[in-house]
């Protein structure tokens, strides 16, 4: 049972670490938390398809002398997946930091209730 548990040590952490981030994005009332829960749930995702995407005895997708045959070679595709996902990923968390930021300017809270109720006190 415990060898088992030690193959598929990376799935498991990607998936521990994906359910933390998203604890933290749905249940915490803090701005920056949120933002912290949806880097977390990012690297799970990375993670996941990076160690899936793994083949071990293979070779990494750059064409070497002699060896045509595509079985010998690991798919690229999940490492331009992570990279893409990566690019993404940074772009949203500054946007989001920004808009943050914005945000604490105004209502000089990280709170989501607080302001909340400060846009409702505004509206009347």
């Amino acid at each position: 049972m415990l060898g088992r548990i030690y193959t598929h040590l990376d799935g498991l952490t990607a998936i521990v670490l994906f359910g933390v981030g998203f604890s933290l994005l749905l249940l915490d009332k803090n701005l920056l938390k949120k933002i912290i829960g949806f880097s977390m749930m990012d690297s799970g995702i990375y993670l996941f398809l990076a160690s899936y995407g793994y083949i071990e005895s293979r070779l990494a997708p750059i064409y070497r002398e002699g060896i045509s045959d595509a079985s010998a070679y690991v798919n690229p595709l999940p490492a331009g997946l992570v990279l893409t996902g990566i690019v993404v990923g940074v772009s949203v968390t500054a946007v989001m930091l920004g808009l943050t930021v914005r945000l604490y300017e105004k209502y000089h809270s990280l709170d989501m209730d607080e302001i909340a109720e400060k846009i409702r006190r505004e509206g009347k």
